[in-house]
């Protein structure tokens, strides 16, 4: 007969369980290493001398622009023109039918001639007239008479030169010409089509070369300018540099000058309108296109500046990190000045040698915290 095993007792099972708990106790507990310093990139700030520039939003505009409509009334015979062409001034864009013009020139011609012909015979009688009346053989009212027929035929005579040179004038209307020098749209009306004098819109014509290009400036930056240059309104903003740039181009690459600004401000945008006049050689700016206007304003000759992302925000008021000689880094509260291509001007509570935490900072919880700085310049070119 197999023999029976005895299983412990719950009770037993209790106290040893109970005995390995207390012993597990009473070992000493794990020593953890402190964790190391955050490492933040620093930059050491030192005084240097900076341009100061505002930026505004712009938009290129032609110097000159015409709707072309024709003149005179017709059928237009053809369009002499290459549509998206230069064009230079006076060229012939459209040429209308002639056929009807030139009958009414050779009429009002005609009309000249008569004209003159009756106020010679009218001028020969008056002269023969007066003659009579100096001899007493005629009478004063025949006098008056022919001298006033001899003046009336004279002015029928301006009349009839008056409307000869009309009728010249709506001939050469017919041939439909730029106004301007420039680019040349579409035309809107082609050959066959009639074109109603004054009303039928043929093309436009908008001149390259120069350019303006028009920006609003805002009433606050509009006072610093006149404040700090002490000059009349009309000069306040033309003393300055402007530097303009595209959309697609890195920079402000193209140099102009202010050559106008509005006569009030717009009491509901609370901004004045400027305008930058630029050449166009090339004709890389086209009329409507966007563009950014930098305006240079002064100079700072010893400005503390910082990279933009150093400057943390807590609610209303600026704060960066600076690092001390013993590692630590403390929140210190500034007053920040003008963006300067990606930094900031530290206007107040920033010295000459601090040294800010660029990078790292969000591993700064509170101010004091220790940590490794290292050159923010050579943290950022191993990062790449």
């Amino acid at each position: 007969m197999p023999a029976t095993r005895r299983l412990p007792s719950p009770a037993t099972s209790l106290f040893a369980t109970a005995l390995a708990l207390a012993l597990t106790a009473c070992d000493p507990p794990a020593q953890h290493a402190p964790a190391p310093p955050a490492e933040v990139g620093v930059v050491t700030v030192t005084p240097r001398s900076v341009e100061l520039t505002d930026e505004y939003n712009g938009r290129v505009e032609a110097v000159n622009a015409a709707r072309i409509l024709p003149r005179v009334g017709g059928y237009l015979d053809r369009v002499a023109y290459k549509e998206g062409e230069q064009v230079a001034q006076g060229a012939v864009l459209f040429v209308i039918d002639q056929r009807p013009y030139r009958i009414a020139l050779d009429r009002a011609q005609a009309q000249l001639q008569r004209a003159r012909a009756t106020a010679r015979l009218a001028q020969v009688q008056f002269k023969r007239v007066s003659a009579l009346y100096a001899a007493r053989a005629t009478s004063q009212e025949e006098l008056d008479t022919t001298r006033a027929a001899a003046e009336q035929a004279r002015a029928d005579e301006q009349a009839a030169e008056a409307a000869v040179a009309d009728a010249r004038l709506n001939l050469d209307y017919t041939e439909v010409r730029a106004p301007v020098a420039g680019r040349a749209g579409r035309a809107m009306l082609t050959a066959g089509n009639l074109a109603v004098a004054n009303q039928s819109l043929l093309t436009s014509v908008v001149a390259q070369d120069p350019v303006y290009v028009y920006f609003d400036c805002d009433e606050q930056s509009y006072l610093r300018y006149t404040a700090a240059r002490g000059a009349s309104q009309d000069r306040a903003i033309s003393a300055n540099m402007v530097r303009v740039g595209l959309a697609n181009e890195a920079g402000f690459p193209h140099a102009g000058r202010v050559d106008f600004l509005d006569n009030q401000v717009d009491p509901v945008t609370g901004t004045i309108r400027a305008r930058v006049r630029l050449d166009n050689p090339g004709g890389i700016f086209t009329p409507g296109l966007y563009a950014r206007v930098q305006l240079v304003t002064g100079t700072a000759p010893r400005a503390l500046l910082v990279d933009d992302k150093a400057v943390l925000t807590d609610q209303d008021r600026k704060y960066l990190y600076v690092v001390s000689a013993d590692g630590k880094a403390l929140r210190r509260e500034v007053s920040v000045g003008r963006a300067v291509g990606g930094q900031r001007i530290i206007e107040a509570g920033l010295r000459d040698g601090d040294r800010v935490a660029v990078d790292g900072t969000q591993k700064v919880f509170y101010s004091g915290a220790p940590v490794k700085a290292v050159p923010y310049a050579t943290q950022s070119a191993s990062a790449k």
